[in-house]
């Protein structure tokens, strides 16, 4: 009887456990699947889409605008181009999403762009509360102020009672009271939701003063009908580290965007341009850390899930870091912009990345 009872729990045990085992192994499956699924993400959407939705401005002046045939323009639009080369293996293969301050992170969250590149200043609560991994800072930046010549200013303190044009849905918003407040003066507010807007109002003497980017300053200046007539102010009142962004949880898609950030600045650290890139990939040479970002050697590519050739097609699409900085905003430019903090390390600035290896 007891050795029939015995037999009766063994069985009723290992049944059990047997349960319980097959239980875990499915639970480990699914985890496993999700895990698969959150690794392929965006990546491979876009791969399988064959275009890169890339997030940019409504219109901003050598940083993301149409020319008159249709075609973007613009540093910002550069740095998409090396992402969709590095990813499709081709600058062209990308769709543009213009947006507005008040749009730009709702639309990326929600899926109608894979990346954002869209002079967007990088801060604790975008990264933690709304959800968005920030890739290297690709322009170091601060809040300025743009006004008349004609009304004899020629300090921010001076502005105490002024009518300011700001857009919504911006740091500068806060930056600005912050400034006021801390230097005991009022002003009125004069909200636009876009840089458009605030030309249109500035230019209709709605407002005193337009404050943003100083990068925005100058090319808000560029495009009034007389430049010379208006002068930014000396005083940056904030840092303004921008750069891409996406979303939170998938973390090869950022790495992807973040190593292509990096490649551009390395390839001007090294030599790397636009003509000669094809031709240094030919065959290995004598510097190792080349040899890795041209992927004659070594498997950097193939960590990230894309061709080996990666950089390659990234600096063939647009060039390197300094080769897009002087055609969209240099000094050959209508926004006249020195290099100053977005210089190399190399050459008095503090861009620097990480290295390739």
């Amino acid at each position: 009887m007891f050795d029939s009872v015995l037999k009766l729990k063994t069985t009723y045990s290992k049944e059990v456990l047997g349960m319980r085992v097959t239980k875990f192994l499915v639970i480990i499956a699914v985890l496993f699947s999700f895990t698969v699924m959150a690794d392929a993400g965006t990546l491979e959407d876009v791969k399988t889409r064959g275009k890169l939705n890339c997030i940019v401005s409504s219109g901003l002046a050598g940083f993301a605008s149409p020319d008159e045939k249709g075609n973007w323009q613009g540093f910002d639009v550069d740095f998409c181009r090396a992402v969709a080369a590095a990813v499709l293996g081709s600058g062209d293969k990308v769709k543009f999403v213009p947006t507005t301050n008040k749009t730009r992170f709702t639309q990326l969250n929600a899926g109608e762009g894979d990346i954002l590149f869209r002079n967007t200043t990088e801060t604790l609560s975008r990264d933690a509360d709304l959800k968005l991994t920030f890739l290297p800072v690709n322009y170091y930046d601060g809040q300025g102020f743009l006004i008349r010549k004609s009304l004899g200013v020629t300090s921010a303190t001076q502005l105490a009672g002024a009518s300011v044009c700001i857009q919504t849905g911006t740091t500068t918003e806060l930056n600005l009271a912050d400034y006021f407040r801390a230097n005991k003066m009022k002003y009125e507010p004069v909200n636009t939701e876009t840089n458009e807007e605030s030309i249109v109002a500035y230019e209709s003497k709605r407002c005193d003063v337009y404050t943003t980017d100083a990068s925005a300053l100058a090319s808000t200046r560029a495009a009034l009908k007389k430049p010379s007539d208006h002068v930014i102010l000396p005083e940056i009142i904030s840092k303004e580290p921008l750069g891409g962004a996406v979303r939170h949880g998938d973390d090869r898609w950022a790495d992807i965007g973040k190593w292509v950030v990096n490649a551009l600045i390395i390839a001007e650290e090294m030599g790397i341009t636009q003509k000669n890139v094809k031709e240094l990939a030919k065959k290995s040479g004598n510097n190792p850390g080349m040899n890795r970002f041209l992927g004659t050697e070594g498997s950097m590519g193939e960590m990230l899930g894309l061709d080996k050739k990666w950089a390659v097609n990234a600096i063939s699409a647009v060039g390197n870091y300094g080769e897009i900085f002087e055609r969209h905003l240099g000094p050959k430019t209508p926004l006249a912009l020195e290099r100053g903090l977005n210089a190399s390390w190399k050459a008095g600035g503090i861009l620097y990345a990480a290295p390739i290896r």
